[in-house]
């Protein structure tokens, strides 16, 4: 039977994890231990929060290992389950040379971009932010250098426009646990893990997103900022502000100038004497109206911005119809 060390860390690894214990009773590999991340501290009163990973392993009796650092004592913990080889998805650490060592197959890991393309902690925001219009899922050999391991399953996916971080890697986990567990069976049949394909192509590279990456340029077009509210949805969420304080921009959709003109002049937002040789002032960030059916429209450098979910700093998230039965002089307000 082939011991597996599963690291990861947030809702999409428990995912993965989840449909990798379904197969377990049918399958001729098992889950011997978990690597994750450490608990988070939250609230007021420094609550230790688990990561999803670690909550789903102690629920099925899995031995969870959760170290700040892969140093002597955790090599040594890890060691005593005698893995055989190392599943990964988005755990958060890079793994050294002395920790790989434990393992006979050494590791696997599923990254949801098309590499060489995006290497790094942030490739599903990536295509999102660069609308680009296909990415892929891949399962990669675990290397010394971040994400340039061997390429054992690649599957392009294309991109709607509509994908969120959240929808994206949601996607990308139920993927992985059908193809780590193809090749998981793979390895136990043959006693031997595949060499895999050498990435080619030209590399890029993602970072970490800090909160201020996520801050709303109106000053953008609007499919711009659709973009950065579905590539930063849930975490960390783009904001804005106004003279009241911080807003969350959950959802919403992108309305070309033609068709948003249309739709302000319908409901009297922009009348015909503001219109001046076809096209209406432009005031980035100026909250222009609530349309039912549609939303808060929002002006923007060129075309409008939709929004339909959003959230007031230390309030819970609504709908804009809800959102505008407490905010009676939110229209006309000015947005940056």
């Amino acid at each position: 039977m082939l011991k597996v060390l599963y690291a990861g860390s947030p809702e999409a690894a428990a995912k993965t994890l989840e449909l990798l214990l379904k197969d377990v009773s049918t399958s001729n590999f098992e889950i011997c231990g978990v690597l994750t991340n450490a608990p988070s501290v939250q609230g007021r009163h420094k609550t230790p929060v688990p990561t999803p990973v670690e909550s789903l392993a102690r629920e099925n009796s899995i031995p969870v290992f959760a170290p700040e650092h892969l140093d002597k004592e955790a090599r040594e913990a890890v060691q005593k389950l005698n893995p055989d080889i190392l599943v990964c998805f988005a755990y958060g650490h890079i793994f050294g040379p002395k920790f790989m060592s434990l393992f006979r197959f050494g590791g696997i890991n599923l990254h949801p971009s098309h590499l060489p393309e995006f290497r790094g902690c942030t490739p599903v925001n990536a295509a999102i932010l660069n609308r680009k219009e296909k990415t892929a899922f891949t399962i990669q050999k675990v290397s010394e250098k971040m994400d340039e391991g061997n390429i054992l399953r690649q599957e392009e996916i294309c991109l709607n426009g509509k994908e969120t971080a959240f929808s994206l890697l949601n996607e990308a986990a139920i993927w992985g646990a059908k193809a780590f567990s193809e090749i998981l069976s793979e390895i136990s049949s043959t006693d031997s893990i595949a060499e895999g394909k050498v990435q080619t192509g030209e590399a890029s590279y993602t970072g970490m997103i800090k909160k201020e990456d996520a801050k709303i340029l109106w000053k953008k077009d609007c499919f711009e900022i659709d973009a950065m509210v579905r590539a930063y949805f849930s975490n960390p969420c783009a904001w804005t502000e106004n003279e009241e304080g911080y807003i969350k921009i959950l959802e919403g959709f992108p309305l070309e100038e033609k068709e948003g003109r249309e739709l302000l002049q319908n409901c009297g937002a922009v009348s015909g004497t503001e219109i001046e040789n076809g096209v209406a002032e432009k005031v980035p960030g100026k909250v222009l109206a609530f349309i039912k059916g549609k939303g808060i429209i929002v002006d923007c450098a060129q075309g409008y911005y939709s929004i339909t979910r959003l959230q007031k700093q230390g309030k819970n998230e609504m709908g804009y119809k809800d959102f505008m039965n407490g905010a009676r002089n939110f229209i006309g307000s000015l947005l940056k």
